[in-house]
């Protein structure tokens, strides 16, 4: 017998606006950044649009598992690219590790909802 939460469950809901909120806020908010003059790299700007994107999408519950399984590699490439704490002296290492952890982290939370979310959405 597996445990599978509801997929319309309080607690689960909220858990996956809140997995979601991360990539809304943060790719959004660079995204506002550009559009009022800051400075951004390409590779930023694709990088934010694809996680405002990724974001909304489990947000809504739209295919959850491809999408969980998308961002949770969009964030282990992020936090390879630009977390190398390993690269670093102190303190920017442990600075810098805290940051990969946390979006280690993250990853696990993305990893549960795609192995949680049912195969079809209802």
């Amino acid at each position: 017998m597996s445990f599978r939460p509801s997929p319309s469950s309080p607690g689960t809901t909220l858990a996956r606006l809140l997995l979601a909120s991360v990539f809304i806020v943060m790719g959004a908010w660079r995204l506002w950044q550009a559009y009022e003059g800051a400075s951004f790299s390409g590779a930023t700007l694709s990088f934010s649009a694809a996680e405002l994107v990724l974001g909304l999408l489990v947000a809504a519950g739209w295919k959850l598992r491809l999408v969980a399984l998308a961002s949770a590699a969009l964030l282990v490439a992020d936090a390879v690219l630009s977390h190398p704490f390993w690269a670093l002296g102190e303190p920017a290492r442990s600075a810098q590790m805290l940051h990969f952890m946390k979006n280690m982290a993250i990853v696990g939370g993305f990893l549960l909802l795609a192995l949680t979310a049912p195969a079809r959405r209802r």
